[in-house]
């Protein structure tokens, strides 16, 4: 019998926007992240609704890392990168160089764990 999170996971499994750009392994770093978040929030909401608030929240700031991820790869679409991580107030400290952008999903989604709500 599917539960409240099992259609809420497939909402964030099925959001084509969340992974658009990015490579592979980007994409299932961004997904696995937000798809156990996903499972927490259900799990911690009061109601449905609540749940579905709070997963659309996450899948929006899913978007905005990805889109990040993405322009941060071309050194032309840094300052895109860096506006965007302003406007959408990104807390976690913008790399100082290049990065792989595995490693750099890797890096975000890391501090993200340790720092949720922030």
């Amino acid at each position: 019998m599917p539960t409240q999170c099992d259609s809420i996971i497939r909402y964030v499994l099925r959001d084509e926007a969340l992974t658009r750009g990015l490579g592979d392994i980007e994409a299932r770093m961004l997904v696995e992240w937000l798809a156990d978040w996903t499972e927490l929030l259900s799990d911690a909401a009061r109601t449905e609704d609540d749940a579905w608030s709070c997963v659309e929240r996450l899948c929006r700031r899913g978007r905005a890392i990805g889109r990040f991820v993405q322009l941060w790869n071309d050194p032309f679409d840094r300052g895109a990168a860096i506006q965007l991580a302003a406007s959408e107030r990104f807390d976690w400290p913008l790399p100082a160089s290049d990065m792989d952008p595995g490693d750099l999903m890797h890096h975000i989604l890391t501090w993200e764990n340790q720092h949720p709500g922030a």
